[in-house]
């Protein structure tokens, strides 16, 4: 029993291609920041980098930073050609990978994907089903194509990671605390856990907890009132050390 599943893990590993790992290594940040701002699964959005640039090394990649295969429709910026469906098929060229990454998740934002994100991030699987359901490639085994590579190479760990790089420190703190947190909440309703006797009304905003603000409010008095420390919910909303939510503006209290 112990010889298989040596045997199983050592297959596993020279399965992967350093080439690959390097691809994730380098762009897996980005990968993370782009879950963040748009809700899309790291795993997914590397895997699709993986599969579409040849993990960067495609002469479409290198050309012009292109790193989904995404084509020039409704594009005004920079373009290469390159034979695809048809001989000379024009693709959109990018100063930098981050900005490809960026055109990525933009993508998905389309009305055709919009099912997607009824997904929980964590779903993996879900999501690569999905994006060949809703058409985005004509490959008939793109999904287990994804699959494939997101359990190879273990991307779904990038999916629970709290910032640019989930391994330090200071990341792991964080999520030491959000478990600390979880446990200043003393109530249950359809919202999930909640404080008693707290003043605003809790609501999901795209499947993420959330208070509107109210004329006073601060994001260190919402902080304080949910249990929260001040930097997480500065983390949550992107905002910045004294930074005010405006009357009616939604504050997240939950970081997914």
């Amino acid at each position: 029993m112990a010889f298989c599943l040596f045997s199983s893990i050592l297959f596993a590993q020279t399965k992967r291609n350093q080439a690959t790992l390097d691809y994730i290594e380098k762009y897996k940040s980005i990968a993370i920041d782009k879950m963040q701002q748009h809700r899309i699964p790291a795993s997914i959005t590397l895997a699709q980098g993986i599969l579409e640039s040849g993990s960067g090394n495609s002469e479409l990649t290198r050309q012009s930073n292109n790193h989904f295969g995404i084509k020039c429709y409704d594009w005004t910026g920079e373009k290469v050609y390159h034979d695809d469906d048809i001989k000379d098929d024009c693709f959109r060229k990018y100063a930098k990978a981050e900005e490809s990454f960026e055109d990525h998740s933009k993508f998905l934002k389309k009305p055709r994907y919009a099912s997607l994100f009824e997904l929980e991030i964590t779903d993996y699987k879900g999501w690569a089903k999905g994006l060949k359901q809703c058409g985005y490639a004509t490959d008939p085994k793109y999904a287990d194509r994804l699959i494939t590579l997101i359990e190879t190479y273990e991307l779904t760990k990038y999916d629970t990671a709290s910032g640019n790089d989930s391994s330090n420190s200071e990341d792991k703190q964080k999520k030491e605390d959000e478990v600390k947190v979880e446990d200043n909440y003393l109530s249950e309703s359809s919202m999930g856990s909640i404080p008693v006797g707290t003043n605003h009304k809790v609501v999901k905003v795209e499947g993420r907890k959330a208070v509107i603000a109210s004329r006073g409010d601060t994001y260190e008095s919402i902080a304080k009132e949910f249990g929260l420390r001040k930097w997480e919910i500065r983390w949550y909303n992107k905002v910045k050390k004294g930074s005010v939510p405006e009357v009616g503006q939604t504050v997240y209290i939950r970081k997914w």
